[in-house]
């Protein structure tokens, strides 16, 4: 720990990004106090292995604490982690799709059907968002191979894709309004606004109505759900 109060105080030379690996790894420091031991050497902090597939608990219970407004648990990829009943309501599940149709922008890239939720005019302007907010996560993530392996394959399968990552927008989405097409309800206008976890590696996207018109359709969908769960409840057999 000497060798730490020496660098906090500039008092030693810089040493390597393998150096600072193996001395972080030898004093058992945890992910935050690794970051800092990098930044006090005047190295970027090497990224996190994997991606996290559980959304964390603290974003879960906010989920539940939300209600009927619709939320969801995303990862900084895109990743649909979780989501409350209003979101299961208003969008589907989004939690059970494999491989790289985990993603929000991998399927709006790749499926057509994927974009239905999105009026003609807005789709140009939420896909550049996606691409934007994408090259941000990446950025972050330098030297990640889920990252980038995430990149080379949307090139690969989408040529929409390519010509926006290739005009090098960086975005970070924070909050917006949009427009959402509901094959019960119509349309939906709804504000977006987002919170983060401290290593940027979650968010937690709550989506609320926009004017009473919204508010209106988004407590019928509720009333429809609810109808046709208990529809289900009463068709199914007791076994």
């Amino acid at each position: 720990m000497d060798y730490v109060v020496r660098l906090e105080q500039g008092r030693s030379s810089q040493p390597s990004p393998q150096l600072l690996g193996a001395l972080a790894r030898a004093l058992h420091l945890s992910d935050d106090e690794r970051d800092h031991l990098f930044h006090l050497a005047g190295h970027r902090p090497p990224p996190a292995d994997g991606v996290a597939r559980l959304a964390r608990a603290g974003l879960i219970r906010m989920l539940d604490l939300l209600g009927d407004t619709p939320a969801l648990v995303l990862s900084d990829l895109g990743e649909i982690l979780a989501q409350n009943r209003a979101a299961l309501l208003l969008s589907g599940d989004h939690t059970g799709f494999s491989g790289d149709h985990r993603y929000v922008l991998y399927r709006w890239f790749t499926d057509p059907a994927a974009r239905d939720v999105c009026p003609p005019e807005e789709q140009e302007y939420h896909a550049r968002q996606l691409v934007a907010d994408l090259r941000a996560a990446v950025g972050r993530r330098s030297g990640d191979p889920a990252a980038a392996g995430l990149v080379d394959r949307l090139q690969a399968a989408s040529a929409d894709f390519r010509r926006l990552w290739a005009e090098h927008e960086v975005a970070v989405r924070r909050a917006d309004r949009k427009t959402f097409l509901h094959p019960r309800v119509g349309r939906l206008l709804r504000d977006c606004e987002t919170l983060v976890t401290p290593d940027q590696r979650q968010l937690l996207l709550v989506l609320t109505p926009a004017d009473a018109e919204a508010r209106d359709r988004l407590n019928l969908l509720q009333v429809v759900g609810m109808e046709e769960f208990t529809t289900e409840a009463t068709d199914t057999p007791i076994r």
